[in-house]
């Protein structure tokens, strides 16, 4: 059976052992979002807003779950206080997979402006981040995140562009 993108993401959240996740809706999570709706192991919690789904996320965390969210890059921006003020100043681990719209291949112009941001606005919260750019390595990616994040009591943030998630394990095209 050959895997997609979002089958490897899928897998190194299960490997991970991420057994909490909130959500934000894009296009590009669609298939992700229905994986973990469908697993029985993790409570999904759709949210309206991602400040709401880090805070959502913390109690969790408290709660003794493994939470992740999953979210486009246009909402990094509605989070930059509840990640600094809650999740980095109390030490909240919280792995996230972030659909980076606007990058190149974007067919969508308002996308393009929190594109450019994106980056920045990470670095000026000290969050550590990676581009996955290659499916073949997001399985062990999204695991190792995790736990960087539990040990490092932090947010990460994993970059999936636009053209990951057109790619196949072992698809060596783009």
């Amino acid at each position: 059976m050959l895997l997609d993108s979002t089958d490897v993401i899928y897998n190194g959240l299960k490997n991970a052992g991420i057994n909490f996740i909130v959500s934000v809706p894009c296009a590009n999570l669609k298939k992700l979002l229905n994986l973990i709706d469908d697993d029985d192991y993790i409570k999904h919690v759709p949210v309206t807003r991602e400040e709401e789904g880090f805070g959502i996320c913390a109690g969790a965390y408290m709660g003794g779950m493994k939470p992740a969210i999953l979210m486009q890059n246009s909402g990094l921006g509605n989070s930059v206080n509840v990640l600094a003020s809650l999740n980095k100043l109390y030490n909240f681990p919280i792995l996230m997979i972030i659909s980076h719209r606007g990058t190149f291949g974007e067919g969508v112009y308002g996308q393009i402006p929190m594109s450019k941001a994106t980056t920045k606005v990470l670095d000026s919260l000290d969050i550590i981040y990676h581009k996955v750019d290659n499916p073949n390595d997001a399985e062990e990616i999204v695991e190792k995140a995790w736990n960087l994040s539990k040990i490092s009591e932090e947010p990460i943030a994993l970059l999936f562009d636009i053209n990951y998630w057109k790619r196949s394990v072992n698809d060596e095209k783009i």
